[in-house]
């Protein structure tokens, strides 16, 4: 997928870090918000470990969330969030390869639609190994207890 910059980016970039990814997209009026706000909170917790993670949301709008739309969203939560955005094809991929559902909803209105997506957080350790999956509606809390047992472990 792209950042904001146009740059391709995997999940090998943040080798060292703590990644936890969510698909979302910026128009969502409830789940997305709610869950960017719930990881800012975590991350706020962890106080100066916080360089050591990184949160990337992985728009499942990408006819919407250019990238810098999808930037601006994300960092109104934290200043470190990034977004990441793509064509349909890198979305599919992305996708399939976390297994994450979404589907487009159209509405009455031709030029209006929703995303129906599925909410959840996938925290991968520091070398870019899947090791948790919370819901959606995890605590700050629970998110904070989860990501610092990945980064008490050693490397």
């Amino acid at each position: 997928m792209q950042d904001s910059n146009g740059q391709l980016r995997t999940l090998a970039d943040f080798e060292g870090k703590i990644v936890i990814v969510f698909f979302g997209f910026t128009q969502c009026p409830d789940v997305c918000p709610t869950a960017l706000s719930q990881l800012a909170q975590a991350v706020n917790q962890l106080g100066e470990q916080a360089d050591q993670v990184q949160v990337i949301m992985i728009t499942v709008d990408p006819e919407r969330d250019t990238g810098a739309v999808l930037q601006d969203y994300v960092q109104l939560f934290h200043p470190d969030f990034i977004g990441l955005t793509g064509t349909a094809e890198q979305l599919h991929k992305t996708a399939q390869s976390f297994k994450a559902f979404y589907v487009k909803v159209p509405s009455l209105d031709p030029n209006q639609y929703n995303m129906d997506h599925s909410a959840a957080f996938y925290l991968i350790d520091r070398h870019g190994q899947a090791r948790s999956l919370l819901n959606g509606d995890a605590s700050p809390d629970d998110l904070a207890h989860d990501i610092q047992l990945l980064l008490d472990e050693k490397h």
